[in-house]
Order: C-alpha cells, then structure tokens, then sequence
C-alpha cells in the first residue's frame, strides 16, 4: 500500500490530465463569455437596423 501511494504521488500522468481539465475550464469561460458578449451586440445591431427600415 505504501508503495502504491508513493507511486501515485510521484506520477506526473495524473497532475498532467488534471492541468489539462483546467486550461479546458478556463478557455470554456471565456468562449462563452465572448460569444454571449457578441450575441447582445449583434442583437442590438439587428434591432437597430429593422426599427430603421420600417
């Protein structure tokens, strides 16, 4: 068993796919972030542009 949790502790395979679920995380932020920032700008465009052909 102790072998076993020094194994675990030393092994850089773990710590490699748990740096990985985090950039993901933080690049999923920011996607969304941007898309719902473009989405309301576009929408508001859109609006402006039918009010103004009727």
């Amino acid at each position: 068993m102790r072998d076993f949790l020094r194994r675990m502790w030393l092994e850089q395979e773990g710590q490699d796919i748990a740096e990985y679920a985090v950039m993901l995380a933080v690049i999923l932020v920011l996607v969304v972030g941007t898309v719902k920032m473009i989405g309301s700008s576009a929408n508001n465009v859109f609006s402006a542009a039918a009010s103004s052909i009727q």
